[in-house]
């Protein structure tokens, strides 16, 4: 059973839809992988720094347009919590972009496939 060329060349035209849209997520996928990987690790960082100082050092936290006192415990806390998220989160992204890569590299496939499979009598 094959395929008219009309039914083949709206196929094809549907799968590399599939494929643009699939390459530009990973784009966008990418772009936010390396802006958390950097705010993973200006955290890491700022929490190496911290934990150098004694622990009854007057530390400040930005909020909004003013800065509010916290312990140097409280602030070592809250900053390996926000690591362990962007672990998270980097995690979940790597996941996806794994997925979407194979999506485009399979529709990349089945339009070679079908035009090989088009080419022959």
């Amino acid at each position: 059973m094959s395929l008219s060329n009309e039914a083949l060349q709206k196929l094809v035209r549907e799968i590399e839809s599939q494929a643009v849209a699939a390459q530009q997520q990973i784009s966008l996928v990418r772009t936010q992988v390396a802006s958390k990987q950097r705010e993973m690790r200006l955290a890491q960082l700022t929490r190496g720094e911290i934990a150098s100082l004694p622990s009854d050092t007057a530390v400040y936290e930005g909020v909004g347009k003013m800065f509010v006192a916290i312990p140097v415990p409280a602030l070592q806390d809250k900053l390996g919590s926000q690591i362990k998220e962007f672990e998270t989160e980097v995690d979940a992204m790597g996941k996806r972009l794994h997925y979407l890569e194979t999506t485009a590299k399979n529709s990349q496939e089945h339009i070679e496939k079908m035009l090989k499979g088009a080419g022959q009598p």
